[in-house]
């Protein structure tokens, strides 16, 4: 796996493994196998994978206890980066946000304790609060920095005048949001603002949430499947991003790659400033995704590649219009 070496100063695998369906959100609870998730997570890091990311909402919690027990004895060869803001009940219920600075600490104490480990090398607000302005929470963030209980500040969902306002107050290294094929929204305006900055990209979802694995059919999912909730994965917008889908798998085969491959391989292409962060708890799937990164796109099949699935291809928005993001 290539390592890239971030603007702000870390060195990390060119993908990063996102642990959130070892936990939460996707699929059917029952075939979620936590010793092959560990398992999984051991793996990326053999493979050169060293950027594992989770929240503490996901689970709630379980997620980053998951992630510690994976890492125990293996934390050095690690990043971790976690998240916080959102509130979260042990049933599930989500109660809102939060960015208050007695928050950020708190939330980082909790973290760490699950995580098992003294620093956080990427802590990150997952979303932005509305109600406490941006400086007062990454200025909480700075506080945790220079204790070393974090390595560095990220942000993730935030928009280009938020991301400027907090790297004001201390250096921002990253900036979370859904960049893929059939996401290209950030190219317009963050990507632009983070690089003046000198901040990385971290790409959530560059498998348009298993779409651009290939591993969506129909709408049929298991209960309390969040994909369940998304505009992109019913009706009319289900039926049009699949044939798209299927026109992309085309130049996958036509290049012997898996579309899987193809669509990361492609978003490693577009700068060692981005980096892929692909979701799995299996094995295999792992194996497959890891391979992108030795895949060496052309100019030509980067024509082939925006033929088949042209700039806004996909139908329907990312998220129903009265939701706040959370993954």
């Amino acid at each position: 796996m290539p390592a890239v070496e971030l603007t702000s100063g870390p060195v990390v695998g060119a993908l990063g493994l996102g642990c959130l369906g070892m936990s939460d959100f996707y699929g059917d609870p029952a075939e979620r196998d936590e010793r092959e998730s560990i398992e999984t997570i051991r793996r990326a890091l053999d493979l050169g994978i060293t950027l594992l990311d989770t929240a503490d909402c996901y689970g709630p919690g379980t997620n980053e206890l998951l992630v510690g027990r994976a890492i125990a004895e293996r934390r050095e060869q690690a990043f971790v980066a976690t998240k916080f803001g959102f509130l979260r009940d042990q049933d599930g219920a989500w109660r809102g946000l939060s960015g208050r600075p007695e928050h950020v600490r708190a939330a980082c104490e909790a973290s760490l304790r699950r995580l098992g480990i003294e620093t956080i090398d990427l802590y990150q607000q997952h979303r932005v609060d509305p109600d406490v302005p941006i400086e007062e929470t990454v200025g909480a963030l700075g506080e945790l920095v220079r204790e070393g209980k974090v390595r560095f500040v990220g942000l993730s969902e935030a928009a280009p005048a938020e991301v400027r306002r907090a790297h004001r107050v201390h250096p921002v290294a990253t900036v979370q949001t859904e960049y893929s094929l059939w996401s290209r929204d950030p190219e317009d305006a963050l990507l632009p603002t983070l690089r003046e900055l000198g901040i990385a990209l971290l790409a959530y979802s560059p498998l348009g949430r298993g779409m651009l694995a290939g591993a969506i059919r129909d709408d049929r999912f298991a209960a309390g499947d969040y994909r369940a909730t998304l505009p992109r994965f019913h009706g009319r917008n289900l039926a049009a991003n699949l044939g798209r889908v299927a026109a992309l798998a085309q130049v996958a085969a036509r290049l012997g790659l898996t579309i899987a491959q193809l669509a990361l391989a492609w978003l490693l292409r577009q700068g060692d400033d981005v980096v892929p962060i692909f979701g799995t708890k299996r094995l295999a799937r792992l194996e497959e995704n890891a391979a992108a990164a030795m895949v060496e796109l052309s100019e030509d099949d980067l024509r082939l590649i925006e033929q088949a699935a042209p700039r806004g291809f996909a139908a329907g928005e990312r998220y129903p219009a009265e939701e706040l993001p959370r993954t």
